[in-house]
């Protein structure tokens, strides 16, 4: 699968948004997560290469589920790389 085809666009919800920082009120102590939704074929190896070479960061940990909508992907960056900067450069603000 080409990876240019695997990350399809950001899932931005309110409790999306509070990945990205962490908002201890919701429970999120360690955010830095960004969700997006991706290619239904694609598994968790493809999704944390594509998005790292998107976007010139290093991903921590990949979780997945599919919903109606789509398959999402919960992209936890690893440490010194922030999702609300990457978030910013995509638009998500």
């Amino acid at each position: 699968m080409k990876k240019d085809s695997i990350l399809i666009h950001p899932y931005v919800t309110e409790k999306s948004m509070n990945h990205l920082s962490g908002s201890p009120v919701q429970g999120y102590r360690d955010g830095n997560r960004l969700e997006f939704i991706v290619h239904r074929d694609a598994d968790k190896a493809e999704i944390k290469a594509a998005f790292e070479e998107r976007f010139d960061v290093k991903v921590e940990k990949v979780w997945t589920r599919i919903e109606k909508n789509g398959k999402h992907a919960i992209i936890k960056l690893a440490e010194g790389y922030s999702a609300e900067e990457v978030g910013s450069r995509i638009g998500v603000f």
